[in-house]
């Protein structure tokens, strides 16, 4: 096997990142496990968007040696992808190439600046391939830096049947199309988001926990899901933890993203956010709790104020937040085995980590085979069928909801966790669903900024109308924005 080159940087975390990964042992593709979110050190941004978390990287100071013409320069912000090509590199010992990584962590937003200059800079230290998640992809796909990304099809792909063939979903194609059409980043997780909950809490309230009827129960639409709020209560139950557990569903179902012809646009669905977090908040719905806090972690387990009913999210957040985080790891024990998915009240996806190539690549075909076994390989030797049925490392990892729907179709989703139910059946309609074309590439900020406001709004500091006031002008301080 060619040799991995690591040289990592930036290696601080988030310690509450750090709870809600919740092993020990090192989350990476090349020991069959990831974790579920990446970003920055702010507590609510570092966990809106992504849908990979860092590992860490250790060397804050240290830089990658330079490739040469049988070295792949790679940078991401964890070691998962690092993991994935090591895995690639094993399944093809005759491609020929060693990888030289470089890690970022996007603590404090230092992955970007980095990749940025790395990119301009161009040459041999150049990436060859590099990652980007959903708090940022639109950058490298369609903004600022999106000059450097090299066309799939120019790397040998046949993307139209190719896409057809995975049967990927319409989002992430979506995300990763350039301005001028053409597809130049793909992701290998699918985050198309389901409603989690608790089987015992839905036969108490309702008699049964058949995802087909509670389902019908919490949706569609906002109007049904607070009516099952209200029957919840009746019992002491919160629907959900916090008012965070809404609001990736809301974001990413909205029309219309925070950008729209450089000025600042606030669809109508995230306005009414403002209004769902209040009606949350006022009837005691919730326990009030912050994602990624302790509290939260605590209604997981149930042993927050009341028990909780659900938590909106994709397959990672089952995964690798949820899991790790329910009080036990056998049916029985804490929560474990007490979960099941069903449609949502509105499709949404949450997270997720794209691939792109540099332009100036000298090895296009090569990085071509990596990011076609990655991202559209819908074989049982590709990387989607293993990760789906977790067999990577043989059998008996974790599985998880994958790119290719034509891969989760053929796969077996039953986790013990869920109670035996197989995810893939709640997951596949969900990734339908979900929708790519409401993202900017300053997501990341201006969700901060925005759900700052909101929680000062329903603990009542505020008034709608100043909440909403004081929103555009931390956006019109701090961005490029037309703000009127």
């Amino acid at each position: 096997m060619k040799k991995l080159v690591a040289c990592m940087l930036c290696a601080c975390m988030v310690s509450g990142l750090l709870v809600g990964c919740g092993n020990d042992s090192g989350n990476t593709a090349a020991n069959d496990t990831n974790t579920s979110t990446t970003e920055t050190g702010d507590s609510d941004a570092a966990q809106d968007d992504g849908a990979v978390e860092d590992n860490g990287a250790t060397d804050s100071t240290s830089t990658s040696s330079g490739g040469g013409a049988n070295t792949i320069n790679l940078w991401a912000f964890t070691d998962e992808v690092p993991g994935m090509i090591e895995k690639f590199i094993e399944a093809h010992p005759d491609f020929g190439y060693d990888i030289n990584t470089t890690i970022i962590a996007t603590t404090d937003g230092a992955y970007q600046p980095a990749l940025d200059q790395a990119l301009a800079a161009g040459g041999a230290d150049a990436p060859d391939i590099y990652c980007a998640e959903a708090a940022f992809v639109l950058k490298y796909t369609q903004g600022d830096a999106s000059q450097y990304a090299m066309p799939y099809a120019d790397l040998g792909i046949d993307v139209d049947a190719s896409l057809k063939e995975a049967d990927i979903a319409q989002y992430t194609v979506d995300i990763g199309t350039n301005t001028d059409g053409k597809l130049v980043a793909l992701g290998y997780q699918a985050t198309g988001g389901a409603f989690i909950y608790r089987r015992s809490i839905a036969k108490d309230v309702w008699g049964t926990d058949d995802p087909a009827e509670i389902a019908k129960k919490i949706g569609p639409g906002w109007d049904q899901f607070f009516t099952a709020a209200e029957e919840l209560k009746a019992k002491n139950y919160g629907i959900v933890s916090g008012d965070g557990d809404m609001w990736h569903a809301v974001e990413n179902s909205s029309d219309t993203g925070w950008i729209v012809d450089g000025k600042l646009n606030i669809d109508p669905k995230r306005e009414e956010f403002l209004d769902l977090s209040k009606e949350l908040k006022d009837n005691g719905y919730h326990n009030d709790t912050q994602d990624w806090q302790d509290a939260w972690f605590a209604d997981m387990k149930g042993e927050g104020e009341k028990q909780i009913f659900g938590f909106f999210g994709p397959a990672w957040l089952i995964n690798y937040t949820m899991a790790p985080n329910c009080g036990g790891e056998a049916v029985g024990e804490g929560t474990y085995g007490d979960w099941a998915v069903c449609e949502p009240p509105i499709g949404f996806f949450w997270g997720g980590t794209w691939i792109l190539a540099n332009k100036d690549t000298q090895k296009a075909d090569a990085i071509g085979e990596i990011i076609k076994w990655i991202t559209l390989d819908c074989t049982e030797e590709g990387l989607q069928y293993k990760w789906a049925n977790g067999t990577l490392n043989g059998e008996g990892g974790t599985k998880d909801a994958v790119a290719s729907g034509t891969v989760m179709s053929m796969s077996d989703g039953s986790v013990d966790f869920l109670g035996g139910q197989n995810m893939f059946e709640a997951f596949v309609p969900a990734n339908q669903f979900a929708k790519g074309t409401n993202l900017t590439q300053y997501d990341e900020t201006i969700n901060t900024y925005w759900r700052d406001q909101v929680r000062e709004y329903t603990a009542g500091n505020k008034s709608r109308e100043q909440a909403i006031a004081d929103f555009k002008q931390q956006v019109a301080d701090n961005l490029d924005v037309i703000v009127e």
